[in-house]
């Protein structure tokens, strides 16, 4: 099965991986025939101390006031407008839709009358 090599070939590579990172060994069970081989590579490195001057900030500014609460009545009154304003917008719909079923119904009735002329016998 060629997925388990593959699997297995993975799995050492990814703990040579962290051997290099880490710089130890661990004893890990490997499947048998797989050798994992590292490299860990050490660079001294000079750091210098950089200082800098830091200024301190001003404080944020503080929040702004929150607006005063509404009354109940507040409330009530604004939903009864939405709500109100909301069954004019439905009736209007329902009234365009009835409208267009009229002169749709008009239109078809027109074009059936005209069709349906006198029957001509040959």
């Amino acid at each position: 099965m060629k997925w388990i090599r593959e699997r297995d070939a993975l799995i050492a590579q990814t703990l040579a991986f962290v051997q290099s990172v880490t710089g130890k060994k661990d004893d890990v069970f490997l499947p048998e025939g797989t050798h994992v081989a590292s490299t860990v590579t050490t660079e001294v490195v000079t750091v210098e101390t950089v200082t800098v001057a830091v200024e301190k900030a001003p404080p944020p500014p503080p929040p702004a006031p929150l607006p005063p609460a509404r009354a109940i009545g507040d409330f009530r009154t604004e939903m009864q407008a939405r709500i109100a304003s909301f069954r004019k917008h439905q009736e209007r719909f329902e009234r365009e839709r009835e409208e267009y079923c009229a002169e749709t119904l008009t239109k078809l009735r027109a074009a059936i009358r005209d069709a349906s002329g006198p029957l001509v016998k040959k």
